[in-house]
């Protein structure tokens, strides 16, 4: 799966223009960052509402959390490939239903860990992403090939962690934890770059450049939603 469709620049190759007002990333990134966020916010009010209510958590303990799960994986593969084709409202709407939909299923970890243990790591997610998101913006290194090396990792931990389900190693996990933490730091420094040179790319069709705007915050937001995670299995506090 592609995190960015065609839109008339190669990944690694285009040249900043020195002449571009500098002006449009800003007005790109506002977008990206403000529909991240919106996305976040709305994850976490869905995930306390249905911690909060028995009712509603049944719907994530129980077996049908499995569809849970495929549609939010139809609806990452959906934004993502049909992003040059559906309206920059559509994506938006498709993106906050993910997030909702995320929140369903983090609703557990209101139950497994405490919440000064859910603040302190976020916090620490916050802190690091924009440090890395900052470098993402400001460094004059090609991240590509760096890139490339994580989206292998990802692979990698992915294929880690699902064996790991099955033969639950103790050193396995905490392997698969420091290494997510390693990745989505590196990942989010990538995406940040990619997402300058789409704000380059796309700077004189606006319609292309506010649905791309829904994708480079969908991919920053699970950047920030998996860094979260990893972050929270280091120093969260289990409740007893």
């Amino acid at each position: 799966m592609s995190r960015y469709p065609q839109s008339g620049f190669r990944p690694g190759t285009m040249e900043y223009e020195s002449g571009v007002d500098s002006s449009v990333v800003v007005r790109f990134f506002n977008a990206v960052y403000g529909w991240m966020a919106a996305g976040l916010a709305l994850t976490a009010v869905v995930a306390w509402y249905v911690a909060s209510h028995p009712q509603a958590l049944r719907l994530v303990l129980g077996p049908q959390v499995w569809l849970l799960f495929i549609v939010q994986i139809v609806l990452v593969v959906t934004i993502s490939a049909a992003i040059n084709k559906i309206s920059a409202p559509v994506a938006t709407a498709l993106f906050m239903l993910y997030a909702a939909l995320n929140g369903l299923t983090f609703s557990v970890i209101f139950l497994m860990y405490t919440k000064a243990s859910l603040a302190s790591a976020f916090g620490v997610t916050a802190g690091t992403f924009a440090a890395m998101s900052l470098y993402g913006m400001v460094t004059k290194t090609d991240l590509t090939r760096i890139g490339s090396f994580l989206f292998m990792a990802l692979l990698g931990l992915v294929i880690a962690s699902v064996v790991n389900m099955f033969w639950a190693n103790s050193t396995m996990q905490w392997i698969i934890t420091y290494a997510g933490v390693f990745i989505f730091v590196g990942l989010t420094a990538y995406d940040t770059q990619k997402l300058k040179q789409i704000a380059y790319a796309t700077q004189n069709d606006p319609a292309m450049a506010s649905r791309l705007s829904v994708n480079g915050a969908l991919s920053l937001y699970l950047d920030f939603i998996n860094l979260f995670l990893f972050i929270l299995r280091l120093m969260g506090d289990r409740r007893s």
